[in-house]
């Protein structure tokens, strides 16, 4: 799809507008409906300056608020941060201060589908004198895509293999990689962790260039101190402009809004704090209260008579893959396997008399990933014993009710001596 292009789709009329976004040919797309018009911006912001010249396109907007927007989906990410975000082309200032100031290697971290940022790379590494090699399978995938479509302008002789490295001296050397998010398998991180073919050295400057994703904080600062341990200068968003956002703070918001004018408003693409942030700034442009809408993943809202409004739920959530099973792993699976890697498992075998309850053989107790050693188990063996002998005398002998007998009398044993709640698998066989 391209901007300007409008294709019907089943039921709906769809087209495409031009928007502006950390990534190249960003599109919102505008869904003529019997229902109404809704329009969604995807990612977006108002960068005035873009380094590949595509702005957001307002006349489109504003020839479709002259239709009539019914319903507006915006994006909120955002939404909190007043004012305006800056030009992309203002970090090439502080990436040219970094190389000059850099002695040895350049290690450069970004997410691989931030074109224009890898660019700004290339550009600095020509301009220093440095070659460059990309690492990491999604980084060099998406740079070659790039480069075949034109959208990255790389000088002849500029990339270099990853191989020929130690062929040049490090004050020559720029590496491109994944890793900006703290993500654990990403070459960023193996490298703080000394678990990647390169090696962080004294003197190695390291950019990370990006903001932090929410949630990601700790394993962000994690992957910094890692680094700053073998010796690297880290330089991030916190300690220089070497990031601006891809997405629209309040003032672009506000500013689209009173272009769009929509009759409903619905926020999009953030948490709760980000959604309810930007359906604030609708209603400060005069969006009514009532035709603002929150929702969550699942919930159905209408388009009905020009109100947008919440109708219902269905079902939605995570899918988890497991091997070749997918979406067999529940809730229940993965609390048990959360209390086995947290705590543990100590197994229970005990044999009994069909006819009279009364032990035969056991109890026999091993644990596993517990911390228990086997032998502190003689403290609780005669618990578990009185405890199945009194519960044949009361003529109780189904084996799963003696089971339960077994795992409660065994697990306030450890937590009282032990504070800590293994899983307790308890096996009661008849003869």
């Amino acid at each position: 799809m391209a901007e300007g292009h409008r294709e019907r789709i089943g039921p709906f009329d769809c087209e495409f507008v031009a928007v502006n976004h950390s990534i190249p040919d960003a599109l919102a797309v505008a869904i003529r409906t019997p229902a109404g018009m809704v329009v969604h911006t995807g990612d977006f912001k108002m960068d005035q300056l873009p380094l590949d010249s595509r702005l957001t396109d307002l006349h489109a907007f504003a020839r479709l608020s002259e239709e009539g927007i019914d319903l507006l989906l915006s994006d909120s990410t955002n939404a909190e941060v007043p004012g305006f975000v800056p030009p992309e082309r203002e970090i090439s200032n502080v990436l040219r201060q970094v190389f000059a100031g850099a002695r040895k290697r350049i290690i450069v971290a970004s997410f691989a589908s931030h074109v224009h940022r890898i660019q700004q790379i290339l550009d600095a590494a020509h301009e220093y004198g440095r070659r460059v090699a990309f690492v990491g399978r999604s980084m060099v995938r998406n740079m070659g895509i790039a480069r075949d479509l034109g959208y990255l302008k790389v000088p002849p002789g500029l990339v270099v293999d990853v191989k020929t490295l130690d062929d040049l001296p490090d004050s020559e050397v720029v590496l491109v990689c994944t890793g900006s998010q703290g993500e654990p398998m990403a070459a960023l991180s193996r490298m703080a962790n000394r678990d990647h073919q390169i090696r962080i050295v004294q003197g190695d400057t390291v950019i990370l260039a990006s903001s932090l994703i929410p949630g990601n904080e700790n394993a962000v600062y994690r992957v910094i101190n890692g680094l700053t341990r073998w010796g690297a200068n880290v330089v991030h968003k916190g300690n220089a402009k070497v990031h601006v956002s891809g997405h629209a703070s309040a003032g672009e918001l506000l500013y689209f809004y009173n272009i769009c004018r929509p009759k409903n408003l619905m926020p999009v693409h953030g948490e709760w704090r980000h959604l309810r942030a930007n359906a604030e700034l609708g209603a400060l442009t005069g969006v009514p209260h009532d035709r603002i809408v929150i929702a969550e993943d699942g919930v159905a809202v209408d388009l009905v008579e020009g109100k947008a409004k919440i109708s219902g739920k269905v079902q939605a959530g995570y899918v988890y893959v497991d091997g070749l099973s997918v979406g067999d792993v529940g809730e229940p699976a993965l609390k048990d396997r959360k209390i086995l890697g947290d705590e543990g498992i100590i197994s229970v075998f005990v044999v009994i008399d069909a006819s009279t309850g009364k032990i035969t053989g056991g109890p026999h107790l091993q644990a596993r990933g517990s911390g228990i050693e086997d032998s502190a188990f003689g403290d609780v063996i005669p618990r578990i014993t009185e405890a199945l002998e009194r519960s044949a005398q009361d003529g109780v002998v189904e084996p799963h009710q003696l089971q339960q007998l077994v795992r409660r009398t065994l697990g306030k044993w450890v937590s009282d001596t032990y504070r800590r709640r293994p899983m307790i698998l308890p096996v009661v066989v008849e003869v």
